[in-house]
């Protein structure tokens, strides 16, 4: 059967690989962008110019998706960016608006491609979160405040609407070959407090950093094609899909430190896990 997809954030890195996989394997994908003309361009593809913090705007999209293709399948909320700042660094504004496009952005299509799902009993939330949404390192406690809210938030939809035939993935890259390092990232004012420390995380007490090159890591077009295989398969049931070459073992030691803190408490060391 021929799917139909919306997928956010299409102009470039894994949204726009992903937008191409589903095309190039015949399904037909609404794709979301920010700036008009910059979705790939592709015969099953139909751009869509969408922010995604407008949750009104949110329901157009899924709309337009039934009454273009008929149907609605799968949802990808890919759209989002990184934030580098301590804490005491971030901006009222910078951490709301972090929150609403990562977190809150993805809340309001799923919302609104929920009742498709429903009705067809049958449909596919993919979020595409991060192996910070498993843990966090200094600088980045905004970006994983809202994989870890995305995270927490997908985990109770999926048991919300599994009797209603709707499959919801969590998906956690690790580091990617994409801008997201540099063209996709926003930086907050530093405070030379944490001079120290940026120098030990990042090399260099200088931000924000030249946006030239790419992240380094595996190549979006290979974790579109892992998440592609996971939709595709309905037998793959896993909430969190680890994606990429790196993700498992960055997982691995964010919650070895978790346990290690747990184990502590000689309850749940007696407790099995």
């Amino acid at each position: 059967m021929t799917r139909t997809w919306v997928i956010t954030g299409t102009s470039r890195g894994l949204g726009r690989a992903l937008a191409v996989a589903a095309a190039e394997a015949g399904d037909r994908v609404l794709a979301t962008v920010r700036t008009p003309g910059s979705a790939p361009e592709h015969r099953n593809v139909v751009e869509h110019v969408l922010d995604v913090r407008d949750r009104a705007a949110a329901r157009e999209a899924a709309r337009r998706a039934v009454a273009e293709f008929g149907r609605l399948d799968v949802v990808v909320n890919n759209a989002g960016y990184g934030l580098v700042g301590m804490a005491e660094e971030a901006s009222e504004d910078e951490a709301r608006d972090i929150l609403e496009t990562n977190l809150l952005g993805a809340l309001w299509l799923t919302q609104a491609a929920l009742p498709v799902f429903r009705e067809q009993r049958s449909g596919h939330v993919v979020q595409i979160s991060s192996v910070g949404g498993a843990g966090s390192v200094p600088g980045f406690g905004l970006y994983s405040a809202s994989k870890w809210g995305l995270e927490g938030m997908s985990e109770a939809i999926a048991q919300e609407v599994a009797e209603f035939g709707v499959r919801v993935s969590i998906v956690e890259p690790g580091g990617m070959d994409t801008e997201w390092a540099t063209g996709s990232m926003r930086f907050a004012t530093p405070d030379p407090a944490y001079d120290g420390l940026r120098e030990r995380m990042f090399g260099t007490t200088t931000v924000p950093w030249a946006a030239t090159g790419t992240g380094g890591g595996t190549p979006p077009a290979e974790i579109a094609a892992e998440i592609l295989r996971h939709v595709d398969d309905p037998a793959d049931q896993r909430l969190r899909v680890l994606t990429g070459a790196d993700a498992p073992g960055m997982v691995a030691t964010a919650l070895s430190g978790r346990l290690t803190d747990y184990r502590q408490d000689k309850r749940f060391s007696d407790a099995e896990i």
